[in-house]
């Protein structure tokens, strides 16, 4: 399983739901959480290993967690400004302003709906994944300015010359 990079259209769409909790499932999450941590993530949606399914995973220290369809209910009204990159931007930082906070409905491994809140790195985590899975980039968030001093790298990512 590889991770796609910035440039490939499908980081752009809307993902489809998950719809079938069954082995192969559980293989595919199996291997997105390897490929997270073979690349050295802390997150991985599957749109960045060109699967269009609203589902990720992630890892804040605590052990791996699967995240399949999920829908944002509430957000903080503080916000926290926080550097982050990404697998499918590799060599990219930029300091991203996001809630403090999410609380999530959202379905395990099982099908089995959950309800929770995610805060501190975690949530930080939570809300990078989810974007992905609606086509938002954490690069969508810079000022023009920031985006034009990063435009030469992102070219080069696009081009295919990847400096990870």
């Amino acid at each position: 399983m590889q991770v796609i990079y910035i440039g490939n259209p499908i980081l752009r769409e809307i993902s489809k739901p998950v719809e079938s909790f069954d082995s192969e499932l559980r293989r595919f999450v199996e291997e997105l959480t390897r490929t997270m941590y073979e690349d050295d993530g802390v997150g991985l949606a599957a749109p960045q290993v060109a699967v269009s399914k609203r589902l990720f995973v992630f890892d804040d220290g605590s052990g791996p967690r699967v995240i399949i369809n999920p829908e944002i209910l509430e957000k903080g009204t503080e916000k926290v400004s926080i550097e982050e990159g990404c697998l499918s931007i590799p060599g990219i930082y930029a300091n991203v302003i996001r809630p403090s906070w999410v609380k999530m409905r959202f379905q395990d491994i099982k099908g089995e709906t959950h309800e929770e809140l995610f805060e501190g790195y975690a949530g930080r985590i939570v809300q990078h994944e989810y974007d992905h899975l609606d086509g938002i980039l954490f690069i969508d968030y810079l000022s023009p300015a920031k985006k034009a001093l990063l435009r030469p790298k992102l070219n080069s990512i696009i081009k295919g010359k990847v400096a990870k």
